[in-house]
């Protein structure tokens, strides 16, 4: 007969495997936010502020009542819906003047040797029609690569859920940077200065306007890899199913519906026992199977 204290190792080591699974599962989802291998069909060639031709979503969406079917890709980590947008230098978005919804808008650059252009276009998420603009490896101003950023804006149709219903989902593998080097931008080898910026505006104007900003914009340092722990992008998530680096905000009957002041944070490992315990069969399991204008 197995000895009370042999039993109990063996529970401990039971849950401290546990743990660490759940801790490098979680890791993982750090790095498995962006949806790979979709919105590619169309290339913003390498460049500094430049933006796509107006193109078409492939469903149209009731941004707080205003309805669209098609949008701008701004190569500076936003999508603009009236007019393309070569602002480099990231405004408020809170109470910003135009239609936006910008996952990192800050002075993206992809001129840099061994950066990636952003590409975007059409593509399905779930079987639903989906449109999506992608920032994998790209640099800052001027064409820095020191450091590099991968980041994604998907817009999803959930026209099943109401006519122009739609969810906006920003994603993140890595943010090594947060502002460009030019004069407006205060920033120095990709930090400090006015920093990137999150968020969504309908961009009316006084008690019209419908906006949001991530906790976080405009503050040094707080959205990095490694930054506080209640900010930093790929540490955290919102409203989407505890995966890190994904921040959900569905769109519904015209308004966005407003997410928490802040996003979740990472466990701390403390609170990942009961996780561990209550899953650890299936853990088990599964453990088988352009530089003129900037001055």
């Amino acid at each position: 007969m197995m000895s009370t204290k042999s039993l109990g190792a063996r529970i401990s080591v039971a849950v401290l495997s546990a743990i660490a699974l759940s801790v490098a599962m979680t890791g993982a989802a750090s790095a498995a936010a962006i949806r790979m291998g979709s919105f590619t069909s169309n290339t913003i060639p390498a460049n500094d502020d430049d933006s796509s031709p107006l193109t078409a979503l492939g469903f149209t969406a009731d941004f707080f009542g205003t309805t669209y079917s098609n949008a701008y890709v701004n190569n500076n980590g936003n999508i603009t819906f009236n007019g393309p947008l070569d602002e480099f230098t990231p405004f408020g978005i809170a109470g910003a003047s135009t239609p936006i919804i910008a996952a990192f808008f800050a002075d993206v650059d992809t001129t840099g040797a061994g950066t990636s252009p952003v590409t975007y276009g059409t593509g399905t998420v779930n079987g639903r029609n989906a449109f999506g603009a992608n920032y994998i490896n790209v640099g800052y101003f001027d064409a820095e690569t020191d450091k590099i950023n991968d980041f994604q804006i998907v817009l999803i149709d959930r026209a099943d859920t109401g006519a122009g219903n739609f969810d906006i989902e920003f994603n993140y593998d890595q943010v090594q940077w947060e502002t460009g080097s030019a004069a407006s931008s205060g920033g120095s080898n990709g930090l400090g200065g006015n920093s990137a910026r999150v968020g969504y505006s309908n961009g009316l104007i006084g008690a019209a306007n419908r906006s949001f900003e991530l906790a976080g914009s405009a503050v040094n340092g707080a959205f990095l890899d490694g930054g506080p722990a209640g900010t930093s992008l790929i540490a955290n998530s919102l409203n989407s199913g505890g995966l890190l680096g994904r921040y959900t905000f569905n769109a519904r009957n015209g308004a966005v519906v407003n997410p928490p002041t802040n996003p979740s944070a990472v466990p701390e490992p403390s609170d990942l026992i009961g996780t561990a315990l209550g899953g650890l069969a299936i853990v088990m399991l599964k453990r088988k199977l352009s530089v003129a204008k900037k001055g």
